[in-house]
């Protein structure tokens, strides 16, 4: 039997891959035999990882688009077809968190600004390529989701919101759209050593309690969500749809 974990053939859009846990899934795939675009705000940004990708033998393409400008994403989704053909796995990762701090803080811009990048935003592009896989016969979605939207937080708490509502995201398009053999999953990382996540991470006397209270002792590397994410995608995955995929080293279950 041919291997479940085969994407050849198949094209991906992963969003925010130019750096972290998005250049990681984007890598995995193209690895795993798929088409990759790479996509961030800044061109400059996302040739590193499709210079990459490409010597080592695989194809990709660098489409620039912020997400939370829907005219963007509508000319990420329309480049990527024109580019590369029909979407058959979308990868929902570029997020943003610019505060830190009680939600008694929290003003109304930097709320919409959360909940648009990381909520609406994916909403749109799954708009955008969900049908078109319908009529081809099934494709896979994955949103990069967070423990934050699992546990309480004092800190992120606004960010927690939007993961959370991304876990009830995926399940509503799973059951709406897996008729035409559509799957709809999230991966909820725990604290991994991103830039994204830096605040977190630097701080030793927060990693050394975290690393304390975690079973595996330790933080995660972005090329352990990328496999997972990579996974979700695949045929190996085909039984599998509106489910969020907890990888944190099992601070959640300590």
């Amino acid at each position: 039997m041919p291997t479940p974990f085969d994407l050849t053939g198949k094209t991906a859009i992963v969003t925010g891959s130019s750096r972290g846990i998005g250049r990681s899934i984007a890598e995995t795939m193209a690895q795993m035999g798929a088409r990759v675009v790479v996509s961030s705000r800044k061109r400059e940004a996302c040739e590193p990882v499709a210079a990459t990708i490409r010597e080592r033998g695989g194809e990709a393409v660098v489409i620039p688009c912020n997400i939370s400008r829907k005219n963007e994403v509508e000319a990420l989704v329309q480049g990527a077809e024109r580019q590369l053909g029909p979407i058959d796995i979308l990868v929902c990762n570029a997020a943003v968190n610019p505060v830190y701090g009680p939600l008694a803080d929290l003003t109304d811009e930097a709320f919409d600004k959360i909940m648009g990048a990381n909520v609406k935003s994916n909403l749109w592009l799954c708009n955008l390529v969900i049908p078109g896989m319908a009529e081809r016969g099934g494709g896979a979605v994955v949103i990069i989701s967070s423990i934050a939207g699992i546990r309480g937080t004092e800190m992120i708490g606004a960010y927690g919101i939007s993961k959370s509502a991304d876990f009830a995201l995926a399940r509503n398009l799973a059951v709406e759209w897996g008729r035409k053999n559509v799957r709809v999953n999230c991966v909820a990382p725990g604290l991994v050593k991103t830039d994204f996540a830096r605040a977190l991470w630097e701080d030793e006397a927060r990693l050394a309690q975290r690393n304390a209270t975690t079973p595996l002792r330790r933080i995660g590397e972005p090329h352990e969500i990328g496999g997972v994410a990579a996974f979700l995608a695949s045929p190996a995955a085909s039984f599998i749809t509106g489910q969020i995929i907890v990888a944190d080293g099992g601070v959640t279950i300590a």
